[in-house]
């Protein structure tokens, strides 16, 4: 299986420590955000790991390089400008493949073990959603939970109002005929969700949207006091 993380923002919530390295490189506990996903991925067997790139991209490619010092096979793909979710894994799918993939948003942090999404089947289904309880700064969530299905608002389902935790398994199919260029994927998940081709579990580990310079020192703290065991 395949992995994909998302590193191509430009982390303006976090400035003035992204104007000259990009989010993914952040470090919380002594450790690049994103080498955190990297290992973990690599720890479960995961070696094929293609990330996007577009802020500061030469500094992010360089640091990382091929994968080779962390034991995996790094793809690159360069955006000229940031194209947004969906239309960052448009313009790589064909570094993918046609088999679903592991999707990672790259400025979130989580002791969840990715392993289970090596379990994952998703049959019909477009995509797999992890969900988490929602953050004190996302308190409504984004969708409802209720017998493993993902649903939008709009469709009144009795269940479990959360939030999106930017790690999930996708299908190929789920970007079937869609053009490249600038495209987010909310759109494609409630279309997702409407047809009834989405499943969702809640995540029963720690999860932060390092999305603050606040939200980066206090999880830095937290991890060097033992706090999270990963």
């Amino acid at each position: 299986m395949k992995a994909m993380i998302l590193a191509a923002g430009l982390g303006n919530r976090m400035r003035p420590l992204t104007l000259y390295k990009p989010k993914p490189l952040l470090e919380v506990g002594g450790k690049a955000l994103i080498v955190w996903h990297i290992e973990k991925l690599k720890n479960i067997g995961v070696t094929e790991i293609v990330i996007n790139s577009a802020w500061l991209a030469d500094i992010l490619i360089g640091t990382l390089g091929d994968g080779s010092q962390f034991g995996v096979d790094i793809r690159w793909t360069r955006e000229e400008e940031g194209l947004e979710t969906a239309g960052g894994i448009i313009n790589a799918l064909p570094l993918l493949g046609d088999e679903p993939f592991i999707l990672i948003n790259g400025d979130v942090w989580t002791t969840f073990d990715f392993a289970s999404l090596l379990d994952v089947k998703l049959g019909d289904d477009l995509a797999h959603l992890v969900f988490v309880q929602n953050p004190e700064q996302h308190p409504n969530g984004d969708f409802t939970l209720a017998n493993g299905r993902a649903y939008t608002f709009d469709q009144n389902v009795e269940g479990e109002n959360l939030t999106y935790s930017g790690v999930a398994v996708y299908s190929p199919k789920m970007f079937k005929g869609l053009e490249g260029g600038k495209r987010p994927m909310l759109p494609l998940f409630k279309q997702g969700m409407l047809d009834g081709k989405i499943s969702a579990e809640k995540m029963q580990a720690a999860w932060v949207d390092v999305g603050t310079p606040e939200r980066l020192t206090a999880l830095d703290l937290q991890i060097r006091q033992g706090v999270y065991a990963n």
